[in-house]
């Protein structure tokens, strides 16, 4: 009998079955993603404790913090300033994206190949639509006058924090667009079938909802206090 039992332990943490009832895939997954979300913890509150440190929007003080409806009012081929409206439409893609990375793992649950294209380019598409309106954003800001080490809106700082925290955030992006393209390819030729899952698919939406999460954070921290 006591054979018997080691015998069944070797089997379980030899490999044979996870602990967690999760894939090795999905676990090294959400330890990089627990990783980075101190990366981006460690920004934010450093932006938190610089921005606190430094007198709020003053007119008459140009070396104040900046006032968000004054930097963030430029919208693609519309003259005007239109305080806000650009960047919400940034979050909604970016948001709406999310949603359509859901059903593309759904239909990867379903094994529906068609489906998992159909999802997920309107994923890689809204991702590409917010990485381009980001860099919009960005150019209009550097015409502006806005670098890492200047800023006409106000503090200093804020100009660097911007470039980096943005920045940081848009390259997350940029990564989990080109990997949607990749996993696009690779349900388009049918390899994901052939193994008979779509657990890849469910591991970068994973990525996916954690860059959409983040955001909303860097959206609250930036745009609206």
């Amino acid at each position: 009998m006591e054979a018997t039992v080691q015998s069944n332990a070797r089997e379980l943490w030899s490999g044979g079955d996870s602990p967690f009832k999760v894939s090795y895939g999905k676990i090294m997954m959400w330890y990089f993603l627990i990783s980075d979300t101190f990366s981006f913890a460690g920004l934010l509150i450093s932006y938190g404790a610089i921005r606190l440190s430094q007198p709020a929007h003053d007119e008459a003080n140009p070396l104040s913090w900046p006032d968000p409806n004054h930097v963030f009012n430029a919208v693609p081929f519309l003259h005007g300033h239109y305080p806000l409206v650009f960047v919400t439409f940034m979050t909604f893609t970016l948001i709406f994206s999310s949603v359509t990375m859901v059903r593309a793992v759904q239909e990867g649950h379903a094994m529906n190949r068609k489906g998992v294209l159909f999802w997920l380019g309107l994923t890689i598409i809204g991702g590409l639509i917010f990485v381009g309106s980001q860099a919009f954003e960005w150019s209009h800001l550097i015409h502006e006058g806005m670098t890492q080490k200047s800023n006409p809106f106000g503090a200093s700082a804020f100009g660097g924090l911007f470039f980096l925290i943005t920045g940081f955030h848009g390259f997350h992006v940029s990564v989990g667009v080109m990997l949607n393209s990749w996993a696009f390819l690779m349900t388009f030729f049918g390899a994901f079938h052939r193994r008979g899952h779509y657990e890849m698919i469910e591991k970068l939406g994973l990525y996916w909802h954690f860059v959409d999460l983040v955001w909303v954070f860097v959206f609250l921290a930036f745009y609206l206090l």
